[in-house]
């Protein structure tokens, strides 16, 4: 009898030499300095992630799942299969997988510039660099264009101002990339999660939309389905937190609330300070 984890291990497995995008573990560990914690980018429900160099020069970004996740183990499993199958600018590359004994992996393409979410809303406590200076994002040192600058504001330290250039193409970014999930790809999928956080910005500012753990197939013959409602508070259709039932349409709202975001520059979030006291978000706002 073959127990749910093995046949977990023994489907991605069967992905992953489908796809020819099998890594070695030695591979991996070499390329992450034994998965260092330098070079941790960051860590979510997951399981932490760790930047890499490959043996070929590529920099890559290893997600490794947290030992002992059941919901993390189905989130990788779900990340593994949809983005095999997808390919697109507006869409973080899948390069491969491993698995090896208890450890599973995911590798995909190093995105520079990290999280959307943390050049509107984070603090950076830096003097103001020009558009020629080189200035440091996490562990990267990359070049802030004109279209990114920085400002004092009280109490808040030094922080980064997005000109509208830059938040129009992320919009238009992001809208691509979510037309060609609901209409491009072979089989519709539904992100379940778009936000700030999940929207990665690459060396030339180009966004793609990442973590797919939560996605779902969507049949084309059906105009919607029912399931356990997942995603993050203040981005979820309400039609969808009230009643389960999830489309495309879910993953239309989360874009509108992002959309808002970039134009107020403002989270969606109570502990945000907004003009009307009484407003609890910023929909409610709005």
């Amino acid at each position: 009898m073959v127990s749910a984890e093995e046949k977990e291990e023994e489907d991605l497995e069967a992905i992953a030499a489908k796809e020819h995008k099998v890594f070695r573990y030695e591979m991996l560990v070499a390329a992450t300095r034994n998965f260092n914690p330098k070079q941790k980018l960051g860590e979510g429900g997951f399981g932490p992630v760790f930047k890499g160099r490959l043996a070929d020069g590529r920099e890559v970004a290893v997600k490794r799942l947290g030992r002992g996740s059941r919901q993390g183990a189905r989130e990788f499993e779900n990340e593994a299969m949809l983005l095999s199958r997808v390919q697109h600018k507006n869409v973080v590359n899948l390069y491969g997988y491993c698995v090896h004994a208890d450890d599973k992996l995911l590798v995909y393409e190093y995105v520079p510039n990290e999280s959307l979410d943390k050049l509107l809303f984070s603090s950076k406590h830096h003097s103001p660099p020009s558009s020629s200076c080189p200035a440091s994002l996490g562990t990267t040192i990359v070049t802030i264009p004109e279209c990114v600058t920085t400002h004092e504001e009280e109490g808040d330290g030094n922080k980064m101002r997005v000109d509208w250039k830059l938040r129009y193409q992320v919009m238009v970014g992001v809208a691509r990339g979510l037309l060609y999930l609901h209409e491009g790809a072979h089989t519709a999928i539904i992100h379940r999660d778009i936000k700030a956080g999940n929207i990665l910005l690459d060396d030339r500012w180009v966004p793609k939309i990442a973590d797919f753990g939560m996605a779902r197939l969507f049949p084309e013959d059906q105009t919607h389905v029912n399931t356990r409602v997942a995603g993050t508070n203040g981005y979820m259709a309400p039609e969808y937190v009230m009643h389960g039932s999830l489309s495309t349409k879910a993953d239309v709202f989360s874009f509108g609330v992002l959309v808002l975001e970039l134009i107020s520059g403002r989270k969606n979030s109570a502990f945000s300070p907004l003009p009307d006291p009484e407003s609890d978000s910023l929909l409610e706002w709005v």
